[in-house]
């Protein structure tokens, strides 16, 4: 009840130079007749003048933590302002304004009616207003009492109401605001998308290369040898890619590099891997989604399979890739993981299609991709 009074309060004050002015101008009006063409003049810069502040960002802001803090309405903050909304936002202030001036008038009439029946009663005063008797005494305390608390509540309830209508955004704003949240998460799972495939792939690289230099780290010193510096060129080149998605998140131009594309092919390809590349022309955003979806088969043949690995790459219209390896004992699981998914996320967005999991004894991921934008 208070934080509402206050509220009111602040709308009276905020009406307070308008009704001056309006008064001022108007018995000018009436009490010169010769420069009735001067006030109306000055009546319509006035007005003009008066208009300015509703239609401000910053009385918008205002008002809207006034109505938080003293309605205790729940209003989202405001990103980009519509006409609209500006349009809405200044019926508010004029909604304020009129309110904040009717509870004045009742704080101006009621209460001191209330007070002067109570210091009457007690025999401090007379009991009467401007000569106009209030006896007997003792009704009035509690009407202009009950007045203020009732005309303060209803419009209080009023403003609660009518704050998210009018300060709220617009339709338009939440659509707006909905596709920012989405463009956001996308590019959220774009970047997580980017991570796994990248430090994911190096990682299990680095896994498998670690665990075969230690297996014959005393029989074959030389392909241990071969291993540490595999794993060596590995963890370059993952530090590589992670510089570049950090690049990515600090909006940082120095930080970054071209994504890798099918012509970067020679960097996926370590011993083990038998790749069978024919001639392809795609568009570059193919061939980088492309290049992704080879190095996370890659990964996944690793990680599901063993063996040799073998990578196809052909365009027959569409863009083929298959990368198979012998299934590990016991067979692997179908689940699709994350690296899978993601697989299947980037091929989608490019219309394509994707298999990944065993197939007759083989761990088998193929991938078509159209070449035309879907």
């Amino acid at each position: 009840m208070l934080r509402r009074t206050v509220f009111f309060l602040l709308g009276g004050v905020l009406a307070l130079p308008y009704l001056v002015s309006a008064g001022l101008l108007a018995q000018l009006f009436v009490t010169d007749p010769g420069s009735r063409a001067g006030i109306a003049a000055t009546a319509v810069v006035v007005a003009v003048i008066g208009v300015l502040p509703p239609f401000l960002s910053g009385t918008r802001e205002l008002e809207i933590a006034a109505a938080r803090a003293l309605l205790g309405v729940d209003l989202p903050g405001s990103g980009r302002v519509e006409l609209e909304t500006r349009l809405r936002s200044a019926l508010w202030f004029a909604l304020h304004l009129v309110t904040g001036g009717l509870v004045g008038a009742v704080l101006l009439i009621a209460l001191p009616v209330a007070l002067l029946a109570i210091t009457e009663r007690l025999g401090l005063t007379s009991g009467a207003i401007g000569g106009v008797d209030l006896h007997p005494s003792w009704v009035w305390a509690p009407v202009g009492i009950l007045v203020t608390v009732a005309v303060v509540a209803g419009l209080g309830r009023l403003a609660g109401t009518m704050a998210p209508v009018l300060l709220g955004p617009s339709v338009a704003e939440r659509l707006a605001e909905v596709r920012e949240a989405e463009r956001r998460l996308a590019e959220r799972n774009r970047l997580a998308r980017e991570l796994h495939d990248a430090v994911g792939h190096a990682l299990t690289a680095m896994t498998l290369q670690a665990g075969g230099a230690r297996a014959v780290f005393d029989a074959d010193p030389g392909f241990a040898r071969r291993a540490l510096a595999a794993i060596e060129d590995t963890g370059r080149s993952a530090a590589t890619e992670l510089d570049t998605v950090l690049g990515i998140l600090r909006d940082s131009p120095a930080t970054r590099r071209p994504a890798p594309t099918l012509d970067d092919l020679d960097q996926l390809l370590t011993a083990g891997v038998r790749a069978d590349v024919h001639p392809f022309d795609v568009p570059a955003a193919v061939s980088r989604e492309a290049y992704r979806i080879v190095q996370e088969s890659l990964t996944n043949a690793a990680r599901h399979g063993c063996g040799e690995v073998t990578l196809h790459i052909r365009q027959e219209g569409d863009l083929m890739i298959e990368v198979t390896n012998r299934t590990a004992a016991p067979p692997a699981r179908t689940g699709g993981g994350h690296g899978v998914e993601g697989m299947r996320e980037r091929v989608r967005l490019l219309g394509g299609t994707l298999t990944a999991g065993p197939d007759g004894g083989r761990w088998r991921v193929a991938a078509r991709l159209p070449v035309a934008a879907p």
